[in-house]
């Protein structure tokens, strides 16, 4: 049998690192039979990103849901026991079945907000169990309280709380230690990079290599400051994280530094995030030790995740069904106006009725963006030589007394009456009702990369930008806001933004 190439990796037993022209011993690991064949069906399954997404959220349902009904019906035989001395398994079992629908609905909805279906190295532990069980007892309670329910005692609440520690506790516990063991089995691996200075790295590097959970492939470091000497593999300094992400297919970016320089650190999780590639902190060695004392099942060390500031998963799917319902009831709604202008935008000049600004969306991927036309033929054109009375700060171009606007287009632009036609952006998937305002594409190419991270969400109809004073802030205190709303997203927000809309426009604060 021919030669083995010579870059073959080293089986995990001989594993060897050169630092600086020396070889250091070779680091001792647990003898691993290399003739063990994986089970190739289960290997081929786990490794199918889009499947595992979908089996872990069904089977945590799932489990939740035997979980809670196991413990209402728990708490009710105890309850018959103890009062009178019989194990009613019929009637605590039709009790149980009546109650399961609305508890375990309450239950899956704060679950998901504490993240508890999320992956695994993000999934809370047994303080956050307790935390949101307690939630949905408090939820359940109101609820019987004002629908006028009536009790002879709240034991079925405190009962079958207590009983829920025990079985969701317990039960996902298991869960965690069965997907682990089948995860180690499929070769199921975290490509990561530790990047920072001195010491922590190579504590954090330890500590990573025991996790059995959610198993970590420690691809090597990369250095701040002139390379330690941690026994891990350097992949060179921080100017070099773009061409490592690429070459080494890296999974997710770990920084191990308590002192990592804040203007380094954003750029880090940008270039990061620009590549799909995931960033999280890794904890002081004090918090290490102070985790400890809490069961979290599956992560010996914890690392609180950065998350790119995109919609996805259940947040995208409420976002998404909430532009699409309120743009439909708009367009019913305000179709006589709708009518209007369109009418009065053909009578007033020559042209279309509607202008297609072609703008950069999501990713910067160009769209048509509706507006009723406000300028007059030949506005683009213009442009050029009004450069020099531009009012507006940063990359934006705006003049109050623009000489292109038609008379209808005013009052249009003043009331903010021409961007309607978005609505229909919407519907379409390519706007949301509520994001960063999309700018066109000569503003765009005078952006600055850290106003672009604004493009990794769809583009809005309205924003903070509009009710927080418009044209009269300055544009990187626009993209601020835009940053603040990316962070602190909900339904509730959007809807708040949209109704402040309103008496924003009419007082024409800041609309030029």
């Amino acid at each position: 049998m021919a030669d083995a190439p010579s870059q073959t990796k080293p089986p995990p037993a001989e594993r060897v690192v050169r630092m600086r022209g020396t070889l250091p011993a070779p680091v001792a690991l647990p003898p691993v039979d290399m003739r063990r064949k994986r089970p190739p069906l289960l290997s081929f399954l786990l490794r199918m990103e889009t499947l595992r997404r979908a089996f872990r959220v069904v089977s945590l349902l799932a489990l939740d849901f035997a979980a809670l009904f196991g413990a209402i019906f728990i708490a009710l035989m105890v309850k018959a026991v103890l009062r009178d001395g019989e194990w009613a398994w019929r009637a605590s079992s039709i009790e149980a079945q009546d109650t399961i629908a609305f508890a375990y609905l309450v239950t899956v909805l704060l679950f998901a907000r504490s993240s508890m279906y999320a992956e695994r190295a993000q999934r809370p532990g047994l303080p956050r169990i307790v935390t949101s069980l307690f939630q949905v007892t408090l939820v359940a309670l109101v609820f019987a309280v004002v629908n006028g329910e009536q009790y002879t005692s709240y034991y079925i609440f405190y009962g079958t709380l207590a009983v829920a520690i025990v079985t969701v506790g317990v039960t996902r516990g298991l869960y965690e230690q069965v997907t682990g063991i089948l995860l180690r089995a499929a070769g199921y691996r975290r490509r990561a990079v530790l990047v920072g200075s001195g010491k922590h790295i190579e504590d954090v590097a330890h500590a990573l290599t025991d996790e059995v959970h959610a198993p970590v492939e420690m691809v090597g470091f990369i250095s701040l400051t002139p390379r330690p000497d941690n026994g891990l593999r350097s992949l060179g300094q921080i100017e070099d994280l773009p061409e490592v992400l690429m070459a080494h297919r890296v999974q997710e970016v770990i920084i191990a530094d308590p002192d990592f320089p804040e203007e380094r650190a954003v750029e880090l999780v940008d270039q990061c995030h620009r590549r799909g590639v995931t960033v999280r902190i890794a904890p002081s060695t004090m918090e290490i030790l102070v985790h400890r004392a809490e069961f979290v099942p599956g992560a010996s060390v914890p690392l609180f995740e950065l998350r790119p500031p995109v919609f996805d998963g259940f947040d995208y799917l409420v976002k998404r069904t909430f532009d699409v319902c309120i743009s439909l009831l708009l367009v019913l709604v305000l179709s006589p106006l709708l009518m209007v202008i369109a009418i009065a935008v053909f009578v007033s000049s020559r042209g279309p009725v509607l202008y297609r600004s072609v703008r950069p969306g999501i990713g910067g991927e160009p769209f048509a963006c509706f507006k009723f036309r406000t300028m007059r033929s030949g506005a683009e054109q213009m442009q050029a030589d009004l450069e020099s009375e531009n009012e507006a700060s940063g990359p934006l171009f705006k003049i109050r007394e623009d000489p292109r606007m038609t008379r209808v287009g005013t009052f249009l632009r003043r009331y903010s009456l021409d961007e309607l036609p978005q609505l229909f952006n919407v519907i379409a998937g390519q706007m949301s009702l509520v994001g960063p305002r999309p700018l066109p594409q000569r503003d765009f190419e005078q952006l600055e990369e850290w106003h672009k991270k604004r493009y990794l969400v769809l583009p809005g109809v309205t924003g903070l930008w509009q009710v927080s004073g418009r044209s009269e802030l300055d544009f990187d205190d626009l993209v601020r806001l835009d940053f603040l709303y990316l962070e602190r997203w909900s339904v509730g927000l959007d809807l708040t933004i949209l109704l402040k809309t309103v008496p924003a426009v009419l007082s024409r604060r800041g609309a030029f």
